[in-house]
């Protein structure tokens, strides 16, 4: 058994987005940065962390594919989810006038999402590994035609100057975080209100309408699934695995029945997590 490290894992470096999500979620433990994700899951697989906290998919940009492979994978497990709305400040070297700048660096989702501050000004886009990492890219290079764009935080670790704020081209950019621990630790429904959401990847049978059929069972008990995704496995295109998300308790009489029916029409199930929904699960969804 592991000795607790008080650690939480994330991909990229200090002061990234997955960063101020661990902060925010868990403000008594270390946030560990991981160079990739396939270094955070062994990070938490191997002791170095009690948790981990991975982006799974954002608003804009869709899914985390990396997730939906890594996840169903590993001996880990979903215990919580964290929605997070993302805001992007541009950032420069202290002293730094708008004038002087000439390249702006950061992930290139990031990039993607602030085009129109970036083409008014005529800058030049750069890639670079993940958000937080451009940032520590201009405090080391002392360039002063460089800037960059990352969260907030980013700019208080690297001592850069916040130019504009915000700059993002919409305000409806939110990630959902994912928290990953080595144990299954189902959370038990206290109050019949509860949101509680189940996750779970599934291969149906190779047989006509396996799909439909696998589904039917979530219909006709009225459980909403909320996520469903396929990927081929293994480079085959006659390969398929399913990730779905579910509202609902795999101890609920309905989901219970629903998930009876998934296997008997399924080779395989594997619940990854069954945890609280975050509240702005609720908003996003009446919105």
């Amino acid at each position: 058994m592991n000795a607790p490290t008080n650690s939480i894992a994330f991909q990229g470096d200090f002061g990234a987005n997955s960063d101020m999500a661990c902060r925010d979620m868990f403000p008594t433990m270390e946030p560990l940065p991981c160079a990739t994700f396939e270094d955070a899951f062994q990070a938490l697989e191997n002791g170095d962390a009690d948790l981990a906290m991975i982006p799974i998919e954002n608003t804009i940009a869709g899914r985390v594919a990396d997730i939906h492979y890594l996840l169903p994978e590993s001996r880990l497990h979903i215990v919580g989810e964290y929605f997070m709305p993302i805001r992007f400040q541009l950032m420069v070297l202290p002293g730094v006038k708008h004038e002087e700048v000439r390249t702006v660096h950061s992930h290139i989702h990031a990039l993607g999402q602030c085009r129109k501050i970036i083409r008014a000004n005529g800058w030049k886009a750069v890639v670079a590994g993940d958000t937080a990492g451009a940032a520590k890219l201009i405090a080391e290079k002392g360039d002063r035609s460089m800037a960059a764009l990352a969260p907030r935080l980013a700019a208080e670790l690297y001592g850069l100057e916040i130019m504009a704020e915000n700059v993002e081209d919409t305000e409806d950019n939110i990630t959902r975080f994912v928290i990953l621990s080595r144990d299954e630790k189902w959370v038990q429904r206290n109050d019949p209100t509860d949101m509680i959401v189940t996750t779970f990847v599934f291969n149906v049978r190779n047989i006509p309408a396996a799909l439909y059929k696998a589904l039917g069972g979530f219909a006709t008990n009225g459980i909403n699934m909320t996520k469903l995704e396929s990927y081929q496995l293994g480079g085959k295109f006659v390969a398929t695995q399913f990730y779905a998300d579910i509202e609902g308790h795999p101890d609920d009489a309905p989901v219970r029945r629903a998930l009876e029916e998934l296997r008997f029409f399924s080779e395989k199930v594997r619940i990854l997590g069954t945890y609280k929904g975050h509240p702005m699960r609720g908003a996003l969804q009446k919105g």
